[in-house]
């Protein structure tokens, strides 16, 4: 065999008329594998979603904060407006950065564990992540509210898992 046909790409023809290119395939490098490694800790995961959620809740908090008004907004001047719209956005976007936190790495981790338990990745995993997250973000609201929670964020999670068509 000659170094010359070994780098090019072999020709297989589909039809008569048409021959089809079959490109070598390209191992991953050293990097690639270890950056796969660390994404598939489940640690790693978690605690990145989290901090993604966080930042996601931020940013809408500053941006919902803003749009709330002061109700005696005839009897404030311009700088006690700015001071309450931004004691506003700061109050909104905490809040909301605690909770997007909270959601995004409890649903990360209940993904991720139930994904190594069973040793598949289909759509049972995002259900059962949905539940758990639904579940304990609603739990203070008492056992209906748990189910209730639970329910509705499986299938908010479904919707999403079927919207981004991640499983087959």
């Amino acid at each position: 065999m000659s170094t010359e046909s070994e780098n090019e790409a072999i020709k297989l023809p589909t039809s008569l008329d048409e021959p089809r290119v079959v490109e070598p395939m390209r191992l991953p490098t050293i990097e690639e594998v270890r950056g796969q490694d660390i994404w598939n800790n489940c640690a790693v995961r978690s605690v990145t979603s989290g901090v993604m959620g966080g930042a996601l809740g931020l940013a809408m908090g500053l941006f919902l904060g803003a749009l709330d008004n002061p109700i005696m907004q005839d009897e404030m001047s311009g700088k006690q407006q700015f001071i309450y719209t931004a004691k506003q956005m700061g109050r909104r976007s905490w809040g909301s950065c605690k909770t997007f936190a909270v959601m995004g790495f409890i649903f990360s981790a209940t993904e991720c564990v139930v994904e190594k338990v069973r040793a598949k990745h289909d759509m049972t995993n995002t259900v059962a992540a949905g539940c758990v997250t639904g579940g304990t973000l609603s739990a203070k609201g008492g056992p209906k509210a748990a189910c209730m929670g639970c329910a509705g964020f499986a299938a908010f999670s479904v919707v999403i898992e079927k919207f981004l068509e991640r499983h087959e």
